[in-house]
């Protein structure tokens, strides 16, 4: 257990901090998830709002330093192949 007061308040902003990112980065999972469905139904319309909705999810994270930035670059450039070559086929 903590010994000073500053170490103890310490350790609830840590709490609360890990909290409120695990939900951003479960929301990130869930609208990654959301894309791929959209992706396999071949709803052009449906896939290109789902990606832009976890793009800007993905980059408001990566503001945050919670997603590092060149995993946001890899992830936006999978997902806009993926998006691409829907509208191709």
């Amino acid at each position: 257990m903590a010994n000073t007061k500053s170490a103890i308040k310490n350790i609830r902003k840590n709490n609360a901090r890990y909290k409120h990112n695990r939900t951003i980065l479960s929301r990130l999972k869930t609208l990654e998830k959301k894309f791929l469905i959209a992706v396999e139904s071949k709803d052009q319309d449906l896939s290109a709002t789902s990606l832009s909705s976890y793009i800007s999810a993905l980059e408001k994270a990566k503001k945050s330093s919670l997603v590092h930035a060149n995993k946001v670059s890899r992830k936006k450039s999978r997902c806009s192949s993926l998006l691409s070559s829907i509208k191709n086929s």
